[in-house]
């Protein structure tokens, strides 16, 4: 219960009090038009500045307090309530010599200025500016005054001004733009007591407050990155979608660079990966380029010697052409005196150095252990798988010895060699790889390996009285020699005394003397079985086979009558 112009005592509330009747102050308070006091129309108050009373006390139920009748003299319509009518005779208003009837001012409002505690002999009021602040000094037992910190509500007011003030929204200040580019403005600093409360909009002397210069200077930058990035991109794209792709001019720098391209690569896929090792500009401009190379001139996989730097064209010309691929190619049937020779000149070696290496390390070269045998000439012989090896700037000579070995011996154990060599009627595998090395080297293509290989094996049998168990393969000798001659001295070939020298041994040579391809060792694994025993080159390019010695003598002395003329004999 609040108190307006109350002393201390329990003195009865009177009905004429404003709130009279009042449940108490509940935080929302009665909206102006209605009528709170049984159906009477609210009487209309002056609005007043608002007052921070000194004294509150804690409300209590109206039971507490009995109700003194006073006069109606404002209020005739006004009936007291019941129970406030029955506890009358139970309290009866204490007398006070200096009591005076209470004042009030013109709009029915008790002034304050008649006091109802008994304990107070004088007015304290009288005088007093209503609703102002009156010091009261405090006695045991009385309530805080919750009204007297700055952080407290404001007092209860009248009914007659309780009503809720909507804030004041200015129509002109809702503005579309965001705070990003607003900024704020000059000298607003939020809610300003001075301004009303008011966010942003007009000061309080109407003047318009200007923009701050780096809002604006942030918003240009912006709109300004917006533009130029579209515009970039959009330029990028159009340039890309509609454009001639990027392309270097000449043919490079100094600076050289090996590229693998791997089996498999398209035009695209090539241009790729000479984009990232810098030889080209776009990987488009180098498939536009190899686009226009004739049919059957394809771009093989490899690896190129090429440099930084160069104009699609100039690469496109370097890697169609495959001497220029920076490989090891070792032909079938190829000896490895050869190869060694091969290798050093591609790995700018001394002459000597692969082999010397070979010899060293073979038993480090990862061979099979089938092909261990100490009468053979090169250990490795027969294992540097004619194949194209891909050099580059770590590849060294045995580096490159171990992958061919490695090819050998993963090939030889597709095939299963090692099963296959007792069928044959062999010994062990590394007689398998011996046949086909010399079927690689005398015959000359897929035809003639089968019908060669069906002549080893006939000449090996046991019940062979013709030629009794020798092959007489030229071949043999030539190896030996180092040669590749097929005009020597038959005599003097078979006095001649080696291992190697099919002509005055029997059997095979102690190991291969060539590297065989696969067409000759599938030959070998598979031999014609016509009973071929003889065969000659009549011309050189051709090979004839024969079963009987007359047949094949007849033949090699129409070889032997052609050498002579074409040697002017």
């Amino acid at each position: 219960m609040t108190e307006y112009g109350r002393g201390r005592g329990p003195e009865p509330w009177h009905p004429e009090d404003p709130l009279y009747g009042d449940q108490g102050w509940t935080g929302h308070q009665t909206q102006q038009g209605q009528a709170p006091y049984g159906g009477a129309p609210q009487q209309e108050y002056p609005q007043e500045p608002q007052q921070q009373y000194q004294q509150q006390y804690p409300q209590q139920p109206y039971a507490e307090y009995p109700q003194q009748q006073y006069p109606q003299q404002q209020y005739p319509e006004y009936q007291q309530p019941q129970q406030y009518a029955e506890q009358q005779p139970a309290y009866a208003p204490q007398q006070h010599p200096q009591h005076q009837q209470p004042v009030y001012d013109t709009e029915g409002w008790d002034t304050g200025q008649v006091p109802y505690m008994a304990a107070v002999q004088a007015d304290p009021y009288v005088g007093a500016e209503p609703y102002a602040q009156q010091p009261v000094p405090g006695y045991p037992g009385e309530a805080p005054d919750l009204y007297a910190t700055a952080e407290a509500y404001p007092p209860p007011r009248p009914p007659g001004q309780r009503h809720l003030e909507p804030e004041p929204v200015e129509q002109e200040e809702e503005e579309a733009e965001s705070g990003f580019l607003a900024g704020g403005r000059d000298g607003d600093d939020g809610d300003d007591p001075a301004g009303g409360g008011r966010r942003g909009g007009r000061s309080k002397g109407g003047k318009p407050k200007q923009r701050s210069g780096a809002a604006c200077l942030i918003a240009t930058l912006v709109i300004v990155g917006v533009l130029g990035g579209g515009g970039y991109y959009g330029y990028t794209y159009i340039k890309a979608r509609f454009g001639a792709p990027e392309d270097y001019a000449g043919e490079g720098t100094g600076e050289s660079i090996d590229v693998e391209i791997p089996k498999g690569s398209g035009l695209l896929q090539m241009g790729v990966i000479l984009k990232k090792a810098g030889v080209v500009a776009s990987a488009q401009a180098f498939a536009d380029a190899a686009a226009k190379l004739p049919p059957g001139k394809a771009i093989q996989a490899g690896v190129y010697p090429l440099k930084k730097k160069m104009s699609a064209a100039s690469v496109v010309e370097v890697m169609s052409d495959p001497s220029k691929l920076n490989v090891v190619t070792i032909a079938e049937g190829k000896r490895n005196a050869e190869v060694y020779k091969l290798i050093d000149a591609k790995l700018g070696k001394p002459e000597g150095t692969t082999n010397e290496i070979a010899r060293r390390e073979a038993k480090n070269m990862g061979l099979p252990a089938w092909a261990a045998n100490p009468k053979a000439i090169d250990p490795l012989e027969g294992f540097l798988y004619p194949a194209r090896y891909d050099l580059s700037s770590d590849t060294t000579p045995e580096s490159l010895l171990k992958e061919m070995v490695k090819n050998a011996t993963d090939k030889y154990g597709e095939m299963g060699i090692e099963a296959k060599a007792k069928e044959l009627g062999l010994e062990n595998p590394l007689q398998v790889v011996t046949v086909a090395s010399l079927v690689n080297a005398e015959g000359k293509n897929h035809d003639d390996f089968r019908k060669m290989a069906e002549v080893v094996y006939n000449r090996l049998k046991k019940t062979n009285d013709v030629t009794n168990q020798k092959l007489e393969f030229d071949s043999t000798y030539n190896y030996i020699k180092g040669k590749s001659d097929i005009n020597f001295s038959l005599k003097e070939a078979r006095a001649f005394e080696h291992p190697y020298n099919t002509h005055n041994v029997k059997g095979l040579p102690p190991g291969p003397i060539g590297n065989p391809g696969a067409d000759a060792l599938n030959a070998t694994l598979n031999p014609d079985h016509g009973g071929w025993m003889f065969f000659v080159s009549v011309d050189g390019d051709k090979t004839t086979f024969t079963k009987t010695y007359e047949e094949h003598q007849k033949l090699a002395d129409e070889f032997l009558a052609r050498q002579k003329q074409k040697n002017g004999g």
